[in-house]
């Protein structure tokens, strides 16, 4: 395999300002530099200056070129989400879609890896869990790229949503991006150009780890990660399509070869979610975690077990403007199916008015929260029942994020208790091997 370059979309909007930092080259071999503005103009075309244009691609001259892109929102629907000046080494591209302009831009993937990698762990991190962190990346990115087949992705997008009058069953996967590989925000991985300082271990880490990845017999590995498994990692079906990976399986986050209990069983996932077993990611250790929750991220202080608490009124009115569905007041959150790790993939809401069963699991953390609930893994209480209808509704869960794969937060301590990359990524991904294909 050829050293690959990536697309990644960072804005779209039906205007974008942007600043080239020194000399770019149209296609035609046009020169352009400075300040300027890209406009949708709703027929396909894109005004550009006094160009009308229906894209251009955009090359530095020299390697001491660099674009700004203004207004750069980060965080899309999640609790930190706002804007940003960024700026991008590579290429820029702009095309347009319906009534909105798209920044592209086009990078070697092993440059890409050291801003993505940068941007989520601190410069404190241990050297073998960032190894382990650009191979997981570089497998994931890999693997999208592998898999952007118009076919395929069709088909998946036909499948992602399934639903009637009393069942909602929806997913959310990096193939909703058909026109370019990934977008660079925490959807696929968080990109922010050169934007972020890049972190001198970070690049020794990419560097030492070049075109190795996670294989899976012939094939590079889908290789998912979270901030936090909350003990137990989950399966890839409870979050996606049902589909079974081998090197995606459930592990439990201790150095101890402990049996894990079944989670998709009610009494078992309660039992767990309101005790807090031991775990590598089952830490306040604040060197540690400040390798993985940089700036914005620790605004989260807790993760591993958390609380929400919410009012009839809220709750009924929260997820009446989520979902879209008039409940009227909510009298029962109940789970109908589980995940290994405990994470609901199926929740019946019972309202007064309508019972509409919601999935899969990011579908259910977004109809409970304004961004999204930490993860689906909770059990609920509720207090203050008069009649049917509660006054009050608890909710504990565990975790950050979806589970499936590689825990961060796991990762790293593993990495601080002297783990090398390898180990650390041979306990996630059981029956993965690691392969250098560059």
């Amino acid at each position: 395999m050829e050293k690959p370059y990536i697309n990644v979309g960072i804005v779209t909007g039906k205007e974008i300002s942007f600043t080239l930092n020194g000399k770019y080259l149209t296609q035609e071999g046009e020169v352009i530099t400075g300040q300027l503005k890209a406009s949708a103009m709703g027929n396909g075309k894109i005004s550009l200056d006094t160009k009308k244009i229906e894209s251009i691609e955009l090359t530095p001259e020299d390697n001491n070129c660099s674009f700004t892109l203004h207004n750069v929102t980060i965080g899309i629907s999640y609790h930190w989400e706002r804007q940003e000046e960024q700026t991008f080494t590579g290429k820029l591209k702009l095309i347009t879609n319906g009534e909105n302009v798209i920044a592209i831009n086009i990078l070697p993937v092993e440059d890409y890896l050291v801003s993505v990698i940068s941007s989520e762990m601190s410069a404190t991190s241990s050297l073998e869990f960032l190894k382990s962190h650009a191979v997981i990346s570089r497998s994931w990115i890999l693997a999208q790229i592998e898999n952007r087949d118009r076919k395929n992705i069709h088909k998946s997008l036909q499948q992602n949503f399934t639903t009637d009058e009393n069942c909602i069953i929806r997913w959310y996967d990096r193939e909703d991006h058909k026109l370019f590989d990934v977008c660079a925000d925490d959807h696929c991985q968080r990109y922010q150009g050169i934007t972020k300082a890049s972190n001198p271990s970070v690049a020794k880490a990419v560097k030492e780890t070049e075109g190795m990845v996670l294989m899976y017999g012939d094939e590079i590995c889908d290789a998912r990660f979270s901030k936090c498994c909350g003990g137990v990692s989950e399966t890839f079906d409870t979050c996606w399509e049902d589909k079974d990976y081998p090197y995606l399986q459930p592990v439990i986050d201790d150095s101890e070869n402990k049996d894990i209990p079944d989670l998709s069983i009610e009494e078992n996932a309660e039992k767990w979610i309101r005790t807090t077993p031991a775990a590598f990611c089952n830490t306040h250790d604040e060197k540690v975690l400040k390798q993985i929750l940089n700036n914005y991220d620790q605004e989260t202080t807790d993760f591993y077990r958390w609380k929400v608490k919410y009012s009839q009124k809220k709750i009924s009115e929260l997820i009446h403007r989520k979902t879209g569905i008039e409940f009227g007041d909510i009298k029962d959150l109940i789970p109908m199916q589980r995940g290994k790790s405990g994470r609901i993939s199926r929740l019946k809401i019972v309202g007064t008015l309508r019972t509409v069963t919601i999935g899969k699991e990011l579908e259910i953390r977004r109809a409970l929260s304004e961004s999204h609930l930490f993860s689906s893994a909770f059990i609920v209480d509720k207090t203050e029942v008069a009649g049917s209808v509660p006054s009050e509704f608890t909710i504990t869960g565990a975790g950050w994020g979806h589970g499936v794969g590689l825990c961060q937060i796991g990762a790293a301590m593993m990495g601080e208790k002297g783990y090398s990359y390898d180990k650390i990524l041979l306990h996630y991904y059981r029956n993965a091997e690691i392969k250098k294909v560059y």
